[in-house]
Formats: C-alpha cells, structure tokens, sequence
C-alpha cells in the first residue's frame, strides 16, 4: 500500500511539472519574441527561432525531473540513449534534416518575418521560422506550412528584401499606328506618375516586330510597396490613352476561307 501511495503521488508530482514545464515554456516563448517586437532593429525571425529553442529546452528539463522523482538514474541512461542514437537517428533523418534547415535559415536569414517570398513553390508572407518548420500566410490568407528542408534546400524568392522593385509591361499596338504617337502616349503616362522613380530611369522602347502587333516595352522602377498598384493602374491607364488617341490595339483574329461547293 505504501508502495502505491508513493506511486500515485509520483504520478501526479510529474503531471504537475509537466504541465507547469509547458506554460512556463510558453510563456518563455512569448516573452523572447516580444522583445524582439519592442526594438523595430532587432529581427525578430532570430528571436522566434530562439524561443522556440527555449520552450523545447524547457519541456526537455522537465523530463529529467520527472524521470529522477520516479527514481530513475538519468546518468544510467547515457549508455542506452547513446546505443539507440545510431537507430533513432537513421529513424528521423528527415525531421533531423528540418532542424539543421532551421538553424541554416536563421544563420544566413534569407528572409524575415513580414517578408512575401516563393518558398518551394509557394507564396506568402512569413509569420513564423521555428526548430522544424516555416510557416506562410498566402495572398487569400490560406496558412502554408513548409518543412525546412524543403525551403532551405530549393531557390528561394524574397519579393520585399529590397526596398524598389522593377514593373515590366508590354503593350502591343497595330502595324499601322504611327509609333512616335503611341510612344508619346506611352511616355505621358510614365510621365505623370509620381510613383513612378527617376533614377533608375524609365525604359520604353520598341522590342519586337509581332505576328499582329509592334511591341512597346515599359520597364519603370517604383517603391516595392507600390509595385501591384502601379502594374495594375498603367495597365488601365494604357488601354483608355491608347483608344482616346486613336492608336489600335490589335488582338487575334481568325479568318474562315470556305471553298467552292
């Protein structure tokens, strides 16, 4: 009877420890990755990763008490731990792989938190780099989650990593607009939009000579925060100035040619 007592109280000493091993670990969490948000400096991608080190750091801790209060010499498991590293390790070779990833990602931090980047196929914002994964926010607000070796180990595309970015637009006019005039118009609209930056300069020229059409070229830099408004607005702004000043713009056309009965 004596034995069972000590065994239930055992029990719930380690339930206890436990479960306070995992709030405090949470609350470890929360409050590194807060104190990387207090300083708009510091990046807070290293800060989300060491938290995520700490509560694991934490609940591994919490093991160890819980073994020695059932009476378990946790040196008697060196020997053990170290005979079954080999199987383990083959075992999780993958998640083993994700952890290296997480450490490689944090080293050379590629990205940030805040970032939108191509990650193995995927396009998101970044809200969170921990141990095994990376975690995205798509454009619709679908959450993605990425192993880490599966983003560390492919091409990587970080659309906010500088501050201007390049819009690249073609517009095709008809072969019998008169050019300086479709260019003019073009120009204009360059011309009158203040998002758009001097330096670099504006590039528009004629690119190519089309099955149906004379290809213009527009390459302007701009903010990267502004660069869908500005694509989406010349866009616009092209087709209305181009109708208004009489330039054609043409589009595929089928002819049918039917023969003599």
């Amino acid at each position: 009877m004596e034995w069972i007592g000590t065994m239930i109280l055992n029990v719930i000493y380690a339930g206890v420890i436990l479960i306070a091993a995992i709030w405090v670990s949470g609350l470890v969490k929360n409050y590194i990755i807060g104190f990387s948000r207090q300083y708009e400096d510091i990046d807070e991608t290293l800060f989300t990763f060491l938290g995520s080190i700490a509560r694991y750091a934490i609940i591994a801790f919490a093991g160890v008490f819980v073994l020695a209060r059932f009476g378990i010499q946790t040196a008697s498991l060196v020997a053990v731990i170290g005979a079954a590293g080999l199987a383990i390790g083959l075992a999780l070779q993958g998640t083993l792989a994700n952890l290296a990833a997480g450490v490689m990602l944090v080293i050379f931090r590629p990205f940030r938190i805040g970032d939108f980047v191509e990650l193995g196929g995927y396009s998101g914002t970044v809200k969170e780099v921990n141990l095994f994964t990376t975690e995205l926010a798509t454009p619709d607000n679908v959450q993605i989650i990425l192993p880490n070796g599966q983003v560390f180990g492919a091409a990587i595309k970080n659309y906010s990593f500088h501050d201007t970015r390049r819009v690249d637009m073609v517009f095709g006019v008809s072969y019998g607009s008169n050019l300086k005039e479709a260019e003019a118009i073009l120009q204009k609209l360059i011309d009158a939009d203040d998002r758009i930056l001097t330096t670099p300069a504006s590039f528009l020229k004629v690119t190519n000579l089309g099955d149906s059409s004379v290809d213009f070229t527009m390459r302007v830099w701009v903010d990267a925060g502004d660069y869908w408004n500005v694509k989406f607005d010349l866009t616009r702004q092209a087709k209305d100035a181009l109708d208004a000043g009489g330039i054609d713009i043409p589009f595929p056309t089928t002819t049918v040619v039917r023969a003599n009965a």
